[in-house]
Order: C-alpha cells, then sequence, then structure tokens
C-alpha cells in the first residue's frame, strides 16, 4: 500500500483534470468518451470511498435473515466481500427453489435487495435518491 497520494486522491485528480481541463476543449465523439470516463472515475471514486460500509450494512440484512447463517464479520475487507458474496450466493439459491415468494421471509428477502440496490445505484449515480 502506498502512502499519500491515496488510490481515492489519485481517482479525484484524474477525474478533476479530466473536467476542468479536457472537457471544455472537446467536441462531439472525443467529448462524450471523457464524460463516460469521467463519470467511470467518479463511479470508483465512490464505491471504494464507500465499499466497506456498504458491505457491513449488506452483511447485516444478511445476517437478520432467517437461515443464512452469516456468522462473524470478517475482520479484513477481502473477507468481507467474499463472506457478502457467498451470502448472496445462498440467498439467490433460496429464492430460486421458492423459499423468498411468500410470507414474512419473503419480506425480509425484498426489503434486503431494495435496500441493496439503492446502495449500489447511489454508487453508480449521486442523484439517484433526489429523483426517486
Amino acid at each position: 500500500m502506498q502512502d499519500r497520494p491515496t488510490a481515492l486522491e489519485l481517482l479525484r485528480a484524474v477525474r478533476e483534470f479530466l473536467e476542468a481541463d479536457v472537457l471544455p476543449g472537446l467536441e462531439g465523439r472525443r467529448r462524450f468518451h471523457a464524460l463516460v470516463a469521467a463519470n467511470v472515475l467518479g463511479i470508483v471514486e465512490r464505491e471504494l470511498a464507500g465499499e466497506e460500509a456498504q458491505l457491513e450494512a449488506q452483511l447485516a440484512r444478511l445476517a437478520a435473515l432467517p437461515g443464512l447463517g452469516a456468522g462473524e464479520q470478517p475482520p479484513a475487507l477481502g473477507a468481507l466481500r467474499e463472506r457478502v458474496r457467498a451470502l448472496e450466493t445462498a440467498l439467490a439459491e433460496r429464492i430460486r427453489r421458492g423459499e423468498a415468494d411468500a410470507g414474512p421471509f419473503a419480506d425480509a428477502v425484498r426489503a434486503h435487495v431494495r435496500a441493496t440496490v439503492v446502495e449500489k445505484l447511489a454508487v453508480s449515480n449521486p442523484r439517484w435518491g433526489s429523483v426517486q
């Protein structure tokens, strides 16, 4: 791991350079591609900045669902990421088997899925919450 600048600082610097110095001088297709690149950098910034908190919230919701056996929260980010992925896979299997078609489990699953989608949309488009 490097000291400064951090990965987030580097991403922000490149995005700001594109937005402030490059985009104003571009037109047409090149402008569009530079806008896409700046947007991608913004998404990666937000994802890296909030990934751990988002995974922790997702794990807490999964742990509240009966029968998934979420267990303890892993101490490292990589392990947390793997644990959430494994639990989401197990949940998807239960959904495929029809276990979330009705009843309290179905309600809890819908609430979890909705919250997870909202979190992911906020990373992709931080203005999403203001257009709901």
